[in-house]
């Protein structure tokens, strides 16, 4: 899934400071967890992650993957065939009315949002529902596996640039495409990984560990406008919306680390509250703070003397081959607590 501000092409980058800046770390803390990038590489490279995002649609993605261990089942497999089979014709509890998504974010004669082609917004609201209906017939790891990758396949046939902050005004190639949930195989693990949809702030004062690793919003763009319609399927809470885009109200959701006004006063609190023998935030250098004043926010949060700055040139996705962009930096702020 294509994210604001993922990490995927910073992970080598984030373990090569680990390894040379820490010892004897076992629990890492991911408090911006995101869509998990970052905390499946933790991870895959033998560590216990606690994993957490103030986004249900980030929490729903990361425990779907984090907290299993095993390997695929049979009926876990053949459960994911039959949603993808699912259709109007062979679902005769459907309610059209209750369905969600295709009656705000595709066009019919009261909606005109082109989110999504009528046949596929249609899916959607079959195959939520459907893992709704077997929820007591499988277990809770199997019931939040199914969500993510429900939420994992709705981009590829959502008529957007990127996030669902606008939609097209013509039909994108993707939205052509039929929804199909692709199985995500599971690593076996004996590592404990634990999920969490909470405040950061909130959490923070919440967990001890090793590392906490730290992948704040840069700039102003707040992640639940552009998520909106994520959300409300990881959700399926039928929220109230509003404006052309059909966007969620919730006003709560807004991040403090989105606003120049309250960015170092929201930093100054997270880092003070963090118990942890180290910390590691990803940030940049055209970010909403400057790198000097985020140097001295992190210095203030621990012992001085150990703090590092690490930067990389920024690279980017372009056709799936990586670029860069002159004058912006990757930054990896690592200090002793």
């Amino acid at each position: 899934m294509r994210y604001l501000g993922s990490k995927g092409l910073m992970l080598d980058n984030i373990q090569e400071v680990i390894n040379e800046c820490t010892q004897n770390v076992r629990i890492i803390t991911d408090i911006f967890a995101g869509t998990g990038t970052v905390s499946r590489f933790f991870k895959e490279h033998g560590y216990s992650v606690l994993s957490n995002d103030i986004l249900y649609l980030s929490y729903v993605i990361n425990k779907g993957v984090l907290e299993m261990n095993a390997p695929i089942s049979h009926n876990l497999h053949d459960i994911i065939g039959h949603l993808n089979h699912l259709s109007i014709d062979n679902c005769p509890w459907f309610d059209i009315e209750s369905a969600f998504i295709y009656q705000n974010y595709s066009p019919h004669d009261d909606c005109k949002r082109m989110y999504f082609q009528c046949d596929n917004a249609l899916k959607i609201d079959l195959v939520r529902q459907e893992i709704d209906r077997l929820r007591n017939e499988i277990s809770d790891s199997e019931y939040y596996y199914l969500l993510s990758l429900l939420l994992n396949a709705v981009p590829y046939v959502s008529n957007i640039t990127g996030t669902y902050g606008a939609y097209l005004k013509y039909w994108d190639k993707r939205t052509f495409n039929k929804l199909v949930l692709k199985e995500v195989d599971i690593i076996p693990s004996d590592v404990d990984c634990h999920c969490y949809n909470q405040n950061a702030s909130e959490f923070a004062h919440q967990i001890e560990c090793d590392l906490v690793y730290l992948d704040p919003p840069y700039n102003g763009r707040q992640y639940m406008p552009n998520y909106h319609i994520l959300e409300t399927i990881a959700r399926y809470d039928n929220p109230p919306i509003k404006g052309v885009t059909g966007v969620r109200i919730d006003p709560d959701k807004m991040s403090d680390f989105c606003k120049k006004s309250r960015a170092e006063v929201a930093f100054r609190e997270l880092l003070s509250s963090l118990k942890c023998r180290y910390l590691l935030l990803s940030y940049n250098n055209e970010g909403l703070l400057s790198t000097d004043l985020m140097s001295q926010i992190v210095k203030d949060s621990g012992n001085a003397a150990s703090f590092r700055l690490f930067e990389y040139n920024y690279r980017r996705y372009k056709n799936k081959i990586p670029n860069n962009t002159e004058g912006l930096k990757e930054q990896l702020y690592f200090i002793e607590k």
